[in-house]
């Protein structure tokens, strides 16, 4: 009902390319006319069997041949529970080395970014990671995600720069306990503004994904003080949340990708992130409120 019900197709259309492929690659490249890129993730995760991680990455291969076939200035975002984690690793594994063997043979090469899950999966997606990454057609093709949240984030980030291995930072969007994550903004803000120091000055490319402007400050102050190219990284954003300042640093001549999340399961997905943080309704209601 909340799918076919004009607010549910209200919210869908604000924040999802659409339920289909073709969805998310018009959507892709509307962006790309637009200066952004854009990092295409089909929603997703914790399938039940075999059959489904199969057609999870089919999927996926087919992005991955439409991008390179329209020349889109495009890479993937994966979870591994939708590679089938849960049900078999070594069926996950093998998917997104497929995946990665298939975007390192592209021309040009592209990139498969493996997307952070709640803190059960942070050790088996940094293993895989950095094992992929590890073999030659890996290198430099597959990346991780890195949320400012959670404690362990400082060691996990110097062991992912050892091996050279790019990292999206974020702040982390599932609730996790005090234990093991930051709870208030401000020491979340201030872990993400000592890690995001640490990408930048490491020589390897990064992406900042972060709508807070206060952020992005700092980030900006920071690379011009520092001399380091604005080509050296990146801003991510996600689609449709902060339309105008993604506009805005593309006119002024910074880097920006834009997660761009389709198919049919938006609905499950997006209850899943109200349910595990709340506080991220107010976030998707001021968003749908501004530009």
């Amino acid at each position: 009902m909340a799918e076919k019900s004009s607010l549910g197709q209200h919210v869908s259309g604000r924040f999802v390319a659409g339920t289909q492929l073709q969805d998310a690659l018009r959507v892709t490249q509307g962006l790309n006319v637009s200066g952004m890129a854009v990092s295409v993730d089909n929603l997703g995760e914790n399938v039940s069997n075999a059959q489904e991680a199969r057609q999870s990455a089919a999927l996926y291969q087919q992005l991955l041949e439409e991008m390179s076939r329209r020349a889109l200035n495009a890479n993937v975002s994966l979870k591994l529970t939708h590679m089938g984690l849960d049900v078999d690793p070594l069926l996950a594994y093998e998917l997104v080395h497929g995946l990665v063997v298939q975007a390192a043979s592209a021309r040009p090469k592209n990139f498969v970014r493996v997307d952070m899950e709640g803190s059960p999966y942070t050790q088996r997606t940094l293993d895989l990671v950095r094992e992929l990454h590890r073999k030659p057609e890996g290198c430099g093709c597959v990346g991780a995600v890195i949320q400012s949240y959670m404690r362990r984030s400082e060691a996990d980030i110097a062991d992912l720069l050892s091996d050279g291995i790019r990292i999206r930072l974020c702040k982390g969007a599932y609730k996790e306990p005090p234990a093991i994550a930051y709870q208030g903004k401000r020491e979340v803000d201030a872990s993400y503004i000592r890690l995001m120091k640490t990408l930048l000055k490491s020589g390897v490319y990064h992406g900042l994904a972060t709508h807070d402007e206060s952020i992005i400050r700092e980030a900006q102050g920071f690379v011009i003080r520092e001399k380091i190219p604005r080509e050296a990284f990146e801003f991510q954003m996600l689609y449709g949340i902060r339309r105008d300042l993604q506009k805005a640093l593309v006119r002024d001549g910074w880097r920006m990708r834009v997660y761009v999340p389709f198919g049919t399961e938006w609905y499950p997905y997006l209850m899943r992130r109200l349910a595990e943080r709340p506080a991220n309704l107010g976030f998707v209601v001021r968003n749908m409120l501004r530009g």
